[in-house]
């Protein structure tokens, strides 16, 4: 099986950075949601949150290289001016027209919300650090950050998989 230059791009967006990026909310929420001082002692709300702190930085990183390459790599490929562009191919059945409408609205212009909100989070855990553990506001702030990352973040991944399902890039 050989790979293109363009399908190797692909699967570095959606798989190598896309799939760790999503299963880092999972970490990120759960230690986010356990970090409560009366739970812990004080060696290990530090040590949490050290990690929390590393974790949340290196997923706002993810969401900004997967978006710039999705942005600067695949969708100029994507609109390629080609009879077998993924846009010609979705833009010429009328059943999949509308699709392509929504999807690129979407993948082009919402989707930058991901890395936003990642971001915003990641600054957030840095500069609260320990006083998170104590104070519930700042961590629910954070804990809705993550939350509305995440659910762009799904939402791109699942628009992104039917696109290239119906319209893949070669």
């Amino acid at each position: 099986m050989q790979l293109t230059n363009r399908e190797i791009w692909a699967l570095v967006h959606g798989l190598v950075i896309g799939g760790p990026f999503l299963l880092g909310f999972t970490g990120a929420l759960v230690a986010l949601a356990g970090l409560r001082s009366d739970y812990m002692t004080a060696e290990g709300v530090r040590n949490r949150v050290t990690r929390l702190r590393i974790g949340a930085c290196v997923m706002a990183m993810m969401a900004w290289a997967i978006v710039l390459i999705g942005t600067w790599v695949l969708l100029p490929w994507y609109h390629e001016d080609v009879p077998d562009s993924p846009q010609s191919i979705l833009l010429s059945d009328p059943d999949t027209r509308q699709w392509h409408e929504f999807a690129d609205v979407w993948k082009t212009h919402v989707a930058f919300m991901a890395p936003i909100l990642a971001t915003t989070a990641a600054a957030l855990v840095v500069y609260y650090g320990r006083s998170l553990a104590r104070d519930r506001t700042a961590r629910n702030v954070v804990l809705m950050l993550l939350l509305g990352a995440f659910a762009v973040s799904s939402l791109a991944a699942l628009i992104g998989s039917l696109v290239t399902r119906a319209a893949p890039l070669h």
